[in-house]
């Protein structure tokens, strides 16, 4: 068996599990996101379908890992210990994550030792048949049918395009004919409710909002007496993202949950995590702060379009063992789409 730290692989070791500069706590740069697309040129979706569009959208992926296993594995007739520890390298690098990758390697020397990698493809395809049962183990749409309203509680760094992936949602939900409530949760950074606003305007839904600066809780408490009189179908609730200042983002989280379930018992139906999949091994350090503090039942990879990085959908599903709901593939509405981990693993590995 290759131990778990030798050559490339121990070099690595300290620099991405124990942290630093980009570890655990780290958020990314501080950026506006962006508002709402102007109406040209949305929905118009290339022939090829989404497929397509997800294969355009992880090619950058695709050459970062698929490629270069190709490259690996080609013309081998025979996979030894160190075809296994250049592997080990790629996936690495690939932003698979440490805890992903020794996970990966040791069942694919479980599977060597059985006599079933006797060549390249066959290694390329019993990675692939692996990822694949990472990647669907909690795998499971949003079921917005098991309350009225439904709630979802919006969390994430700020940058990472949160209220964008909010924008979307609504537009999604109000084009399938439900009836949906924004909260502008979020007031502390600015604009963030004009961004919201300019989103709820385009998707035709209403906006609660109180000016700049107010309690979130309490912008929190009245969209839920909003959402129940207009009779919504779905309430979703924007929330602020000061990582630096993590302690109170997180207490202000908790306290925002402890509003929604006294007025709204069971609420937040779903605590979204949207995490900027281009931001690599930061999204697991974001992934792992939200979880413990957050409650998350669900989570949403933005930005895998343009991205080397899309290996980390990989170790977000193995990781945390949380369903990822969503991806996003480009501006577009209909590039937020439900997350298919077979479909995900084909348009990556072809």
């Amino acid at each position: 068996m290759l131990e778990e730290k030798k050559g490339f692989f121990k070099g690595l070791w300290g620099k991405l599990a124990g942290g630093g500069e980009n570890g655990e706590g780290a958020s990314p740069p501080l950026q506006a996101e962006s508002l709402p697309p102007s109406p040209q040129g949305e929905g118009e979706l290339p022939e090829a379908g989404f497929f397509e569009r997800l294969k355009q959208g992880l090619s950058k992926t695709r050459d970062s890992l698929v490629g270069r296993i190709d490259r690996l594995v080609f013309g081998k007739k025979e996979i030894d210990a160190d075809t296994l520890e250049e592997l080990e390298e790629i996936l690495i690098t690939a932003d698979l994550g440490v805890q992903t990758t020794v996970d990966l390697i040791r069942t694919l020397e479980q599977r060597l030792s059985r006599n079933e990698l006797k060549d390249g493809a066959a290694l390329k395809e019993a990675l692939k048949e692996e990822i694949l049962k990472r990647v669907a183990r909690e795998a499971a749409p949003l079921d917005i049918t098991t309350a009225t309203p439904f709630v979802i509680m919006v969390i994430g760094v700020n940058g990472v395009g949160k209220t964008t992936t909010i924008g979307k949602l609504a537009a999604r939900y109000t084009q399938e004919g439900k009836k949906v409530v924004l909260v502008a949760g979020d007031t502390f950074r600015a604009a963030a409710a004009e961004q919201l606003q300019a989103w709820g305007e385009r998707a035709g839904v209403d906006v609660v909002r109180h000016q700049e600066g107010a309690d979130p809780s309490a912008v929190v408490f009245d969209g839920i007496k909003a959402a129940v009189a207009r009779k919504a179908d779905i309430l979703i609730v924007d929330t602020a993202g000061r990582l630096h200042t993590k302690v109170n983002l997180m207490e202000e989280l908790k306290k925002v949950r402890r509003i929604m379930s006294r007025e709204l018992p069971g609420a937040p139906h779903e605590t979204l995590l949207v995490l900027d999949a281009a931001t690599g091994q930061n999204a697991i350090s974001q992934a792992k702060l939200f979880k413990e503090a957050a409650e998350v039942t669900g989570i949403a990879l933005t930005k895998l379009d343009g991205t080397a990085k899309g290996g980390i959908v990989v170790a977000i599903c193995n990781e945390f063992r949380i369903p990822v709901r969503y991806i996003g593939v480009g501006e577009g509405v209909e590039d937020l789409r439900d997350f298919d981990p077979a479909q995900f693993v084909e348009a990556l590995f072809q």
